[in-house]
């Protein structure tokens, strides 16, 4: 008789740039992963993407069958900051609203003088929040709307699909809940505003025939692709600082109470805050200086002391900490025998200090100093991950895992299926692989560096708004 696999977890991750499904075992370790690009503009139609959960599940039942006999629990992850109106069967009433649209700042100036005077959520509304978005649906597709009972993010859809329900969860709809009470004001019932779970939680089981082959295991209702990622890096508790570097970054520092930093973000991570928020730059400064033909290498430590070079790494304006999408980037202190090597360092500095600012300010916010920063992401690499240990003076740790988000995704479902809590699991699973220590002579070099940077940003922002 054939031995029977241990459980595991169907994982799926939307991304900006793929959905990726995969099989996660009980020690952590990717079974079977299938993954579909797709390129995203403003608006997608949801149906396509559960089209790839299906076909990608398929592709799993045919590559892993004995594994995927084994699914105990299904868990998903995907983008924040988008909307999916749908009816009372759950049916898309429209093109879902992706985090890249932002027509609805033409309706932001006329909500914001309509809202009740010391609203909490007023500072909060731009061209990217759902009121906003409402708002300027009201008039854009009036009877779409009028057909729609709940808004949902994307995930949520997926879910609802699975097992029928329509629901979402505090973190993700985080920003909807807040401004419930305004929906009247715009003419909209409050309803919109679906049952809201903890991520943890269990919110339903696959209908029979939803995806072939698999029975009627529970669906965890989740969170936000972030929020999945840094349970993956293991950095989901109190005290615990992480950075996702991808295309661009998040980073954050997880706190037990709010707390109020300049330029950051403070949210509800379901009794955890995160303090911090994403930036508008990462790998792709490193990717543009490799498409100009500059070989980027790995970051590592130079030999010698190198000659001090800074770069401002807002190519694309800047979101934490600045809020100014007219900032522009520059290399400053460029000299004549400065090596292709330097700008490649300089180019990973500039993040890092950036990342330090962030920390920075988070820390004080908080009161206290992360234990280490988790890191994870194309951006996690050895060389990467000294830079920034030398920069921010914290330890800093690479994971075991390429697949932090799905693995995140795993943990929540294995503890919700265990009983045990997030931490326990996050020990047992989100296992680093490798530890940096700043060295204490460049990290003394990069403080002072990195007060230079500061002045060096403050001195060039007018000059950005000029040039933009």
């Amino acid at each position: 008789m054939a031995p029977v696999p241990p459980p595991c977890i169907l994982a799926v991750d939307l991304g900006g740039s793929s959905l990726r499904c995969a099989l996660i075992g009980p020690d952590g370790a990717v079974l079977a992963l299938q993954a579909t690009r797709h390129s995203l503009g403003r608006e997608a139609d949801a149906e396509a993407w559960w089209q790839g959960l299906r076909d990608g599940a398929a592709a799993l039942r045919r590559d892993a069958p004995a594994d995927f006999a084994g699914i105990a629990a299904v868990a998903i992850s995907a983008f924040t900051r988008s909307l999916v109106l749908v009816d009372a069967a759950g049916a898309p009433t429209r093109p879902a609203l992706l985090f890249t649209d932002a027509r609805a700042a033409e309706a932001v100036p006329g909500l914001q003088a309509g809202l009740p005077e010391g609203h909490a959520e007023a500072p909060q509304i731009n061209a990217f929040h759902p009121l906003a978005r409402l708002a300027w649906l009201r008039e854009a597709d009036p009877a779409a709307l009028a057909r729609s009972v709940a808004v949902l993010e994307p995930k949520d859809f997926l879910n609802a699909r699975l097992t029928g329900r329509i629901a979402s969860d505090r973190v993700s709809s985080a920003r909807l809940a807040a401004a419930a009470s305004l929906l009247p004001g715009i003419g909209l019932p409050e309803s919109l505003l679906p049952p809201l779970l903890r991520p943890t939680d269990i919110l339903g089981h696959v209908q029979p025939g939803a995806i072939d082959g698999l029975g009627p295991v529970p669906v965890l209702a989740m969170a936000n692709d972030t929020w999945a990622a840094v349970a993956g890096l293991g950095a989901l508790r109190d005290g615990e600082a992480y950075c996702i570097s991808g295309t661009t970054e998040v980073l954050g520092l997880l706190h037990h109470a709010p707390a109020t930093a300049p330029g950051l973000l403070t949210v509800d991570w379901d009794g955890l805050f995160q303090i911090g928020g994403p930036s508008q730059h990462g790998a792709d400064a490193l990717a543009w200086l490799a498409g100009l033909g500059v070989e980027v290498g790995r970051g590592d430590p130079p030999p010698g002391d190198p000659i001090p070079l800074l770069f401002l790494p807002t190519l694309a304006g800047e979101r934490v900490p600045h809020w100014d999408p007219e900032l522009r980037g520059a290399f400053l202190g460029l000299r004549r025998d400065h090596s292709a090597a330097d700008l490649a360092r300089a180019v990973m500095q500039g993040i890092a200090f950036n990342n330090r600012t962030v920390l920075l300010r988070a820390e004080a916010a908080a009161g206290r100093q992360a234990s280490a920063l988790r890191l994870g992401g194309g951006g996690a690499t050895p060389g990467w991950a000294q830079i920034r240990a030398d920069v921010l003076g914290r330890e800093v740790l690479l994971p075991a895992t390429a697949e932090p988000g799905l693995l995140g995704a795993a943990i929540v479902a294995f503890a919700a299926l265990e009983g045990v809590s997030l931490a326990a699991m996050q020990d047992r699973l989100a296992r680093p692989a490798a530890r940096f220590q700043p060295d204490p002579a460049r990290h003394a070099m990069a403080a002072r560096l990195h007060a230079t940077f500061q002045a060096a940003e403050a001195a060039v922002a007018p000059i950005s708004r000029l040039l933009a």
